[in-house]
């Protein structure tokens, strides 16, 4: 189908969100355009055969570490064939399949991909992120990064998601965490965790050389670039960075083992995702919510951890980050202009497309 009739078929005033749990009011407010906005330009790359910047993780020279490359957006959204006519789009909404393996009601995530016959297809944490960030707009262009605030759902669904791709292998999965997990005396005893971090970091390190093949894409992350600290859009200004559970757990590990006399947000999203893996493999049910309320160690449970523009730039290294895939004046397709005055200039993306995306 046309792109121009994917635009007439959508009545949310978003390219290729025509099936959608969200109203149109929804889609432009305060809580909305920050999932509805990327989604839209997933489906106008998905329509156009533009594929995303890929972070996956690789065994490289006997290290693990993250590597840019390419991914379709089909492969993302595992839609096959399908368009975007094809999909249904539920914002902040579960993952039913991952159910199973919480007795607690696990989180909503940003987005859950479904098929229109109601089959589900993959959960999505979906990021809207400036380019440049505060600490990298002065330094060259090459240089500069997006920050990425990481809330403790995403976590949640990154090591669901792990356990999932590999659940036919638990026994393995187990015997990999076993010594360091076995002898925790108390998973809340900030003393006795701190101590334990390089011994988890190690077990999580092991398990991902073993099942680098199971990554699966967990977060999308679309960038808008403006010119510097402008309001201004450069005029490459669009383009979608695609993490896997994987390459996005390497944010908080890599991290972690700057070991202090007390649990620091990496050390804690690690000793999380290794109790999670380690308390699945043994029975396949957890009580996840109240892993991730218990292993507070006195910091905040909803947001996870926050990474700078410079180091995120130490992760992407697409040369498209330079240069991002899509011109700023895609936007005619992905708004449809009768859908402008919804925008809310208080708002700063929104503020950017109100007055420089305009006719």
């Amino acid at each position: 189908m046309s792109s121009k009739k994917l635009n007439e078929n959508s009545n949310s005033g978003l390219f290729g969100i025509i099936n959608s749990n969200r109203s149109t009011s929804k889609h432009f407010g305060k809580n909305g355009f920050n999932s509805s906005f990327p989604a839209s330009v997933a489906c106008y790359m998905l329509d156009r055969g533009v594929p995303a910047i890929y972070n996956k993780l690789i065994f490289k020279n006997g290290n693990l570490c993250v590597e840019s490359s390419e991914i379709a957006i089909n492969d993302v959204f595992k839609c096959g064939t399908m368009s975007p006519l094809d999909l249904d789009f539920h914002f902040e909404s579960k993952y039913e399949p991952y159910q199973q393996y919480s007795f607690d009601t696990i989180d909503s995530i940003d987005l859950v991909v479904k098929h229109l016959d109601a089959q589900f297809l993959t959960p999505l944490e979906v990021k809207l992120t400036v380019l440049p960030d505060m600490t990298t707009c002065n330094k060259s262009e090459d240089l500069w990064g997006c920050e990425m605030v990481v809330r403790s759902a995403t976590t949640s669904y990154c090591a669901l998601g792990m356990f999932d791709s590999v659940k036919k292998d638990a026994t393995k999965v187990r015997d990999i965490f076993e010594d360091a997990c076995a002898d925790i005396g108390s998973w809340v005893n900030d003393y006795e965790m701190s101590a334990k971090t390089p011994l988890l970091s190690e077990g999580i390190n092991e398990f991902q050389k073993q099942y680098l093949k199971k990554q699966m894409p967990l977060v999308m992350q679309t960038i808008w670039k403006t010119q510097g600290q402008s309001p201004l859009l450069a005029e490459n200004a669009f383009d979608i960075v695609v993490w896997s559970d994987y390459a996005f757990s390497r944010l908080f590990i890599d991290n972690a083992l700057d070991v202090g006399i007390s649990m620091s947000r990496p050390m804690r999203a690690s000793a999380r995702l290794a109790r999670c893996l380690w308390e699945l493999s043994k029975s396949g049910k957890i009580r996840l919510a109240e892993i991730y309320r218990q292993m507070a160690f006195g910091k905040q449970t909803d947001k996870e951890f926050a990474i700078s523009g410079q180091r995120w730039r130490g992760y992407v290294t697409s040369d498209r980050i330079t240069k991002p895939a899509l011109c700023k004046d895609v936007i005619d397709d992905v708004i449809s202009p009768s859908h402008l005055s919804k925008l809310r200039p208080e708002r700063r993306f929104d503020q950017t497309l109100f007055f420089t995306a305009r006719k």
